[in-house]
């Protein structure tokens, strides 16, 4: 099994679902490491265009490379995608035909190691995806009291063991590099032989979440997204982990439904229509191969919604 940099994940299936025309509009509103959407501009050779966002400056450098030979049929901007009605319609993009999300953090994050992202890397306690934004992940353990750690650590990565952790990150300060951090987990919690997950797997995922909000995110940034399709325009969504999924799936089952009022109401009052059909409705998860292909894509879904 090898891992790649360059490796979008459900990549074909993304593209079934999006299915890019010549004279279409798309978005990509996670462009990594580029590579979904150079396959959407690809596809919709010679006049689909593509509106591309990011918040780490090194994506935009990195994909402004990889897409230079599409020339005008490109526009991308270094913008947190919770901003993604405003960015779209600054940007000429006021409806669409497809909008991709692709979320988490991008293989270059977790191979590099100056962001802070990788525990088996040593590197600044960063995991700011916008380096210029809030709070670093180094800034939260160092500040907070063993509560309010815990609390994250057992909301945003599901952690069993956040209360021990947590008091183990206390006694331990200050940490500023992603081993020392690592190291401090091990220590607390130890670790068992034959056991694939390594200790620190979702103190780093919770801290990374809670730092660049990225749950609060998704959900201001879904109603957005569905606002800017066009009648028949796909919105997909690939998820790694259950937080995301479970917003993305509550979402797309609630703007699919004609009456969102509770179940024992005698009577409809709330008024909602329907405003689309999902695709789908477990969602798509990679193939055995792309597994094998490409690690990192195991815990993926795609799940996608066509407007009305």
């Amino acid at each position: 099994m090898t891992q790649s940099k360059h490796i979008p994940v459900l990549l074909d299936e993304a593209l079934q679902l999006l299915a890019p025309h010549s004279g279409g509009r798309y978005i990509d509103a996670t462009l990594g490491g580029g590579g979904h959407a150079e396959a959407i501009l690809e596809a919709s050779t010679p006049e689909g265009r593509l509106l591309g966002l990011d918040a780490d400056p090194r994506a935009i450098e990195r994909v402004q490379r990889r897409l230079a030979r599409f020339g005008h049929r490109v526009t991308l901007a270094r913008a947190n995608f919770r901003h993604i009605a405003a960015i779209a319609r600054t940007r000429d993009f006021p409806q669409v035909d497809g909008v991709l999300f692709d979320l988490g953090v991008s293989s270059y994050h977790l191979d590099e190691a100056e962001q802070g992202f990788s525990f088996s890397k040593e590197g600044p306690l960063d995991m700011r995806l916008n380096p210029d934004a809030g709070p670093s992940a180094a800034d939260i353990v160092n500040t907070l009291d063993a509560n309010d750690l815990a609390d994250i650590l057992y909301r945003y990565g599901e952690e069993r063991r956040s209360r021990r952790i947590a008091r183990a990150i206390v006694s331990n300060r200050p940490i500023h590099t992603t081993t020392q951090l690592a190291e401090t987990i091990v220590k607390a919690v130890g670790r068992k032989p034959g056991v694939r997950l390594h200790p620190a797997t979702r103190t780093f995922q919770a801290l990374r979440i809670y730092v660049n909000d990225e749950l609060g995110a998704l959900e201001v940034a879904l109603p957005q997204a569905l606002s800017l399709l066009k009648p028949g325009g796909v919105l997909a969504v690939i998820t790694f982990h259950s937080l995301e999924d479970r917003i993305v799936k509550h979402y797309f089952r609630q703007e699919s439904r004609d009456c969102i009022c509770p179940p024992h109401a005698p009577i409809c009052t709330c008024g909602h229509q329907a405003q689309v059909e999902i695709l789908y409705r477990k969602g798509l998860t990679p193939s055995p191969d792309e597994i094998a292909r490409n690690l990192r894509s195991r815990s993926a879904r795609l799940r996608a919604v066509r407007k009305l």
